[in-house]
């Protein structure tokens, strides 16, 4: 009896600890690939998330399992738990496979938005960084002579700006309007 302890140990901690969060992880993100310049940061995107999930699992699982009529013993002799959390990975597994998850070539992105390129943080972006280059603009012209030699490029280079940002603004107002 003694001689299985220790495989039994390890494939229950495997069970609790990564099996069931990988296979969700693969789920749904099957694109993910350890290959490439992002290798390293991916993998350990992927153990971290396969850790957190396969916790959050058995604790859900668990809990399912004390509210069910039988209740639930957390001993060896009684493994609702890993046969649980067993069957939640191959449904698991079976969604990634399904998904496209362990194909040699990744799935196809999915299909574009219809709205544009630049997001909306993006472009919440350009519009501070054209505000802020305004007002150094305008603080440019106010400190140095109005008819001075650069106030011409300046009120130029503000024109310019001023313009961008009603573009932007247009823009992203009629990407809400749709």
């Amino acid at each position: 009896m003694a001689v299985l302890q220790l495989p039994e140990a390890v494939v229950g901690g495997l069970l609790l600890f990564v099996v069931p969060g990988y296979a969700l992880t693969r789920a749904v993100f099957p694109e993910w690939r350890l290959s490439g310049p992002g290798a390293l940061r991916r993998a350990v995107e992927e153990a971290t998330l396969s850790f957190v999930l396969s916790v959050v699992l058995t604790v859900l699982v668990g809990s399912f399992l004390l509210l069910s009529p039988t209740g639930f013993q957390a001993a060896w002799t009684d493994p609702q738990l890993e046969i649980a959390l067993a069957g939640v990975a191959a449904v698991a597994l079976a969604a990634a496979a399904v998904r496209g998850a362990f194909a040699r070539a990744p799935p196809r992105p999915s299909p574009p938005s219809l709205r544009s390129e630049e997001g909306a943080w993006e472009l919440t972006r350009e519009l501070d960084r054209i505000g802020r280059e305004e007002r150094r603009l305008d603080r440019e012209l106010s400190a140095g002579a109005p008819n001075g030699p650069r106030s011409t490029e300046i009120r130029e280079r503000l024109s310019e700006l001023r313009a961008r940002d009603a573009e932007l603004r247009r823009r992203r107002e009629e990407e809400y309007a749709d």
